[in-house]
C-alpha cells in the first residue's frame, strides 16, 4: 500500500510518500521560521495561510520524487492533531478532499504517534514493548509502548515542556526563534559547573515532569550575572545540563519501574547532541538499547505521519467523509490495530 501523508500541526508543511513493502518513496518539508522569525513565535494565522500555500505543491513535488502519479497512491494520511486548529484544518481538508477525489481510504492520524513510530522508518527499528521519551515543544511525556495504539500513559509535563522551556530560555538569552537550537549551540561554548539549576521534581515519586521552575532560575541567573558572552553560554550550558540530567533521571526510573530495557526517544528535542550522547552513556551501562529518528524526522515530518497512517489504513482503520481535527487528543484514547 502506498500512502501519502500530510503533516500540517504547527509551523512545517511535511509530505511523504511511504510503501509498506518498498519503504519511505519521498519526503517534502518546508519550514516557516522566516515566516514567523519577526514575531519571536508561531502566528497562528500566517501558519495556516502558509500551510494553504505550500501543501499541494509539495505534493506535486513528492509524486514528481517518487515517479509516481495520484492513481499509484493507495490512501492518505494527514495530521488530526493535536496542534493549532487552523493548521490541522487545512491538512486534513486537503487530505480528506484528495481520498475522496482519488477514491481512496483517509485516516487521521495522531501527530505524537506519528512521533513515536518515527523510529521505524529506520533500519535498526525497536521491537514492543518499549519506553518511549516524547519531546517537543509542546509535549514532554513518558509512554510504555506495548504495541500501536497500546499505551500507557506513565508521566508527562505539569507545565512547559521541554522544548518550550528550551525555546523560552533561548529568548532570556536574546537568541533568535526558533530558540531550541542556538541555545543548544551556545551551551557547547559553555563551561559546566559555573553555573547549577535544579532537576525539577527528581527528589519526589512518579514520572512527572516540571519546567517552568527551571526557565525561572534560569531568568534569575541572566539578569544577576549580566549578559557578556561567555555568562550567556555558560547559562545555556547549566540549563541543558539540567533538562537532559531530568529526563534521563526519569526515563531511568520509568525502565525500573516497568522492567523494560529498550527506550525509543522522539520529537524535536530528541535532536539534542547532548541528550543523544547522554542517553546512549546510560543504556549502554543498563545494558540496553535506546532508538531515535534520524536527524531530519525528529521535527515535525510528512514521513512519520505516513508511516503511523499507512499501519492504521492496513488495518482498514479509515476516516469518514467528515473532516474532524482535534487540537487536544490525549494519546491514550487511540484505538490499538
Amino acid at each position: 500500500m502506498r500512502v501519502l501523508g500530510i503533516e500540517t500541526s504547527c509551523d512545517e508543511t511535511g509530505i511523504a510518500i511511504y510503501d509498506t513493502e518498498q519503504g519511505l518513496l519521498s519526503h517534502a518539508l518546508y519550514s516557516q521560521v522566516k515566516l514567523h522569525a519577526d514575531y519571536g513565535g508561531v502566528v497562528p494565522e500566517l501558519a495556516s495561510r502558509d500551510h494553504v500555500r505550500k501543501t499541494l505543491p509539495l505534493i506535486r513535488k513528492a509524486l514528481a520524487d517518487a515517479n509516481l502519479t495520484a492513481a499509484d497512491i493507495d490512501g492518505v494520511a494527514y495530521t488530526a492533531g493535536p496542534g493549532l486548529i487552523g493548521a490541522l484544518l487545512v491538512g486534513a481538508t486537503i487530505g480528506r478532499s484528495l481520498a475522496f477525489g482519488w477514491n481512496v481510504p483517509a485516516v487521521g492520524v495522531h501527530h505524537m504517534e506519528g512521533h513515536l513510530l518515527a523510529p521505524m522508518l529506520e533500519e535498526k527499528q525497536p521491537e514492543f514493548p518499549f519506553i518511549a521519551l516524547l519531546v517537543s515543544g509542546g509535549h514532554t511525556q513518558l509512554v510504555q509502548v506495548d504495541g500501536i495504539g497500546e499505551y500507557i500513559l506513565l508521566g508527562e509535563s505539569v507545565d512547559d515542556a521541554a522544548g518550550e522551556a528550551f525555546d523560552k530560555t533561548a529568548k532570556l538569552l536574546g537568541l533568535d526563534y526558533p530558540g531550541g537550537p542556538r541555545l543548544a549551540a551556545m551551551a557547547d561554548k559553555g563551561v559546566a559547573d559555573r553555573f547549577v539549576f535544579p532537576r525539577p521534581m527528581t527528589d519526589k515519586p512518579g514520572l512527572n515532569f516540571s519546567f517552568s521552575g527551571l526557565k525561572t532560575a534560569a531568568a534569575q541567573a541572566i539578569a544577576k550575572n549580566g549578559k557578556d558572552a561567555q555568562t550567556q553560554a555558560d547559562i545555556a550550558r547549566a540549563f541543558q545540563d539540567a533538562v537532559v540530567d531530568t529526563l534521563i533521571i526519569k526515563c531511568q526510573r520509568a525502565l525500573k519501574q516497568t522492567g523494560l530495557n529498550r527506550l525509543v526517544v522522539a520529537g524535536g528535542v530528541s535532536a539534542n547532541v547532548r541528550l543523544r550522547a547522554m542517553l546512549e552513556e546510560t543504556m549502554h551501562k543498563r545494558g540496553g538499547e535506546v532508538f531515535y529518528p534520524r536527524s531530519e524526522f525528529c521535527t515535525d515530518n510528512g514521513a512519520m505521519i505516513a508511516f503511523a497512517g499507512a499501519q492504521r489504513l492496513v488495518a482498514q482503520q479509515t476516516a469518514d467523509l467528515e473532516v474532524k481535527v482535534r487540537p487536544r487528543w490525549p494519546l491514550t484514547e487511540l484505538a490499538p490495530l
